[in-house]
């Protein structure tokens, strides 16, 4: 019998590298200057003042302490407040492909494959760079594998999408290894200007190495995937409408107005509930009970949405170590966060252990996979 696994992971971080504390003092200066130079509309009640951040709120709110970003200065520029990217040739390769390409290359070492070997690459992120060509590619002709390959999107959820689409593909015998990449530079849909959004997000890109194998093959450490599920619902309260649209639109509208942007509190009030069940409703389907589930590897967008979501699910206060956070370092790094969460804290699991992986964000949308590992 075929069963698909998971052989390897990787894992790219950019250097720049923000601290609350200096994010924080970039938009106080930007702020400081917006409101000096908007102070007679204040005045006369036209707009509001731009309210001063707080590093220690955002901990406490958000769980974020740090995140790693492509380009440091160009989003600390309180004159600028977004990143900055010389622009390339056709013939160069695309930033989203270049930061792939350097997870990719971690996922085939520690899986013991080159890119040759794969006959499928899926690069499932929240915003790509273009319509087409394809990123995923571009990549496989860097990597010189064959097969297909192909982009997608469902914002933070992209990654679990892409791995069902992976798995369908390997046990329909469409493709016999794969790879998933989730390239996201999150910076450059930030806003930096409004101080409820502009410490959320990080950039990194992650990789997984996933094959069709029968049982008793097989050598390495790998981790089964016995189960995955995808549920969406429409919601307004996450968007970005950045599109090929925009310039034809009448009005056009500011370009602020086409980066990301949400409703917080509707979010996790509506959402929490949502992946809790949804995920209670998966293991139950797959006859997993509850209390056999030894990690939970959650969509790293908010410490406190995280807590209360396996404390739903589990029935009771979760350990640290029982639900890894990555929030602390990486920020929220949309589709890469619940993977950087298991490529970073998959140890002090044993063979025959379950463990779920599991995404959610805009749409709304929610993906699971259920996992066993399988060998050390």
């Amino acid at each position: 019998m075929t069963r698909v696994v998971i052989k390897g992971t990787g894992l790219f971080t950019p250097s720049g590298s923000i601290t609350n504390d200096e994010l924080v003092e970039s938009l106080s200066l930007a702020s400081g200057r917006w409101n000096e130079a908007h102070a007679a509309e204040i005045a006369r009640g036209e707009c509001a003042a731009r309210d001063l951040p707080s590093a220690k709120f955002i901990l406490r709110a958000s769980g974020v302490g740090h995140r790693y970003v492509m380009d440091k200065q160009g989003v600390l520029d309180p004159a600028r407040q977004r990143p900055r990217f010389p622009r390339r040739d056709e013939d160069a390769i695309s930033i989203q492909a270049e930061i792939a390409l350097a997870a990719a290359n971690g996922a085939l070492e520690a899986a013991g494959v080159a890119g040759r070997d794969l006959d499928a690459i899926v690069v499932g992120c929240s915003n790509l760079q273009r319509p087409y060509p394809a990123v995923a590619i571009e990549v496989q002709a860097a990597l010189g594998a064959g097969g297909f390959a192909y982009d997608m999107n469902v914002a933070c959820s992209s990654a679990t999408f892409a791995i069902q689409n992976v798995v369908d593909a390997l046990r329909n015998g469409h493709a016999r290894r794969a790879l998933v990449l989730n390239p996201e530079i999150t910076s450059a849909h930030t806003n930096f200007e409004l101080r409820e959004f502009h410490f959320i997000f990080g950039d990194a890109c992650t990789a997984l190495v996933l094959e069709a194998e029968e049982e008793g093959s097989g050598s390495g450490e790998a981790w089964e995937i016995l189960d995955t599920r995808l549920v969406t619902r429409f919601s307004n309260n996450i968007r970005n409408d950045a599109g090929f649209l925009n310039r034809c639109e009448e009005p056009p509208r500011a370009p602020h107005e086409l980066l990301f942007r949400q409703h917080g509190r509707q979010v996790a009030s509506e959402v929490c509930p949502m992946v809790a069940e949804h995920l209670r409703r998966h293991l139950a389907d797959a006859g997993i009970p509850v209390e056999r589930v030894r990690r939970l590897w959650l969509h790293q967008a908010n410490l406190n949405m995280n807590r209360t979501i396996a404390k739903t699910l589990l029935g009771r206060e979760v350990l640290p170590e029982e639900a890894p956070v990555i929030l602390d370092e990486y920020a929220n790094t949309s589709s890469a966060g619940s993977v950087i969460a298991f490529h970073k804290h998959r140890d002090g699991l044993r063979a025959g252990d379950h463990a779920v992986l599991c995404s959610f964000g805009a749409g709304y949308s929610i993906g699971s996979v259920l996992l066993r590992k399988l060998r050390d």
